[in-house]
C-alpha cells in the first residue's frame, strides 16, 4: 500500500491507462481500463474486478511506460 504510493510517477485519474496502480486509503488496485480495476477483495472473495472510483483515490502511479 503505502510503499506503492511513491513508485513510478504520478498521473491524474483522467490520464490512467491499463497497468497503472491506483492507491486508496488502505488498498491498492491495478487499472484495467474502462473505469475498472482488478484488486484483491477478501481472503474468501479472492480477486475481483470493480469500479476504479469505489473509494477515494489517493494517487495513480505509472510504473512502466
Amino acid at each position: 500500500g503505502a510503499g506503492q504510493r511513491a513508485v513510478g510517477r504520478g498521473v491524474s485519474y483522467s490520464e490512467a491507462v491499463p497497468g497503472d496502480i491506483i492507491c486508496y486509503p488502505g488498498h491498492v488496485g491495478i487499472y484495467i481500463g474502462g473505469g475498472q480495476i482488478v484488486h484483491a477483495s477478501t481472503p474468501s472473495g479472492g480477486i475481483k474486478i470493480g469500479s476504479a472510483t469505489f473509494r477515494q483515490i489517493i494517487t495513480v502511479r505509472r510504473v512502466v511506460g
